[in-house]
């Protein structure tokens, strides 16, 4: 086996296969002295600066993060990756898998995500990771953690997620109009700068009514809400912007919320 590959093989043998291990049993759920509910969303690139500021929101020294990677099928290289972004940070890296076997994890759903300070969904396949939520429970579990104070957050299918409704590309042929959680009110388009379908459907959607006005986030750029206000607008990309999309008359207006950088 090549070194690469066995350095790979082992990390995740070692911190990301069983997150069941990751967490004590003697760690008692998040009761959270924290003000408000907190959700930071990106429209894509949910790296180093968007999880650094994640860690700030929990007011904790030392925070305690779980990235959950459902929507891309708890993929390894997401995994990896999750891990080098959170390396130089002060902070403990968790990972909680959805493709899971009773016979390697110990811990439920609800233990494991309720110790956290701070959640990160993964991108993805959003309605697949709706659905294995529901099945799950997942969904419910969230928003227990929510109403607790732990921090929410992701990128694309980590960021749609939370809202109402929005576009997907999770169905074949199309990006299509998908209803997710409804934790943030109105709709989300992510990527709105990165691919070329998202802008036209959005806006065309809202016109029609089919979708309500919400947020359009370009890659490098998010949000931050609390109790379902807009607190801060952020990216980490020059030119990477906000848009809050409505209908006016009979026109689709685009206000742009220009960001703060936070690199």
């Amino acid at each position: 086996m090549k070194r690469r590959k066995f350095i790979v093989s082992s990390a995740l043998s070692s911190i990301a296969l069983n997150s069941g291990d990751l967490v004590s049993s003697d760690v008692d759920p998040v009761t959270t002295g924290a003000e408000g509910r907190k959700i930071l969303v990106a429209g894509g690139g949910f790296r180093e600066a968007f999880i650094r500021y994640m860690a700030e929101l929990t007011g904790k020294e030392k925070p305690r993060l779980c990235y959950l990677p459902t929507a891309s099928a708890d993929r390894p290289s997401g995994i990896i990756s999750w891990f080098q972004n959170c390396a130089n940070l002060n902070v403990v890296p968790f990972v909680q898998e959805s493709f899971i076997s009773s016979y390697r994890m110990d811990q439920s759903f609800e233990d494991v995500l309720l110790s956290m300070d701070g959640i990160v969904v993964s991108g993805g396949n959003t309605l697949n990771q709706q659905a294995i939520w529901k099945v799950q429970g997942i969904d419910v579990i969230l928003k227990e953690a929510w109403d607790r104070g732990i921090v929410l957050g992701g990128a694309s299918a980590g960021s749609l997620c939370w809202f109402e409704e929005g576009t997907t590309d999770s169905r074949p042929k199309e990006v299509t109009k998908i209803e997710c959680l409804g934790f943030l009110k109105g709709s989300h388009s992510p990527h709105y700068d990165a691919e070329a379908a998202r802008r036209p459907l959005y806006e065309r959607l809202i016109k029609s009514g089919e979708l309500m006005p919400g947020y359009a986030c370009d890659n490098d750029a998010g949000i931050y809400f609390e109790d379902n206000e807009v607190r801060r607008v952020v990216s980490t990309r020059a030119n990477a912007k906000v848009y809050y999309v409505s209908r006016v008359g009979d026109e689709v207006v685009e206000r742009v919320m220009e960001p703060e950088r936070i690199d």
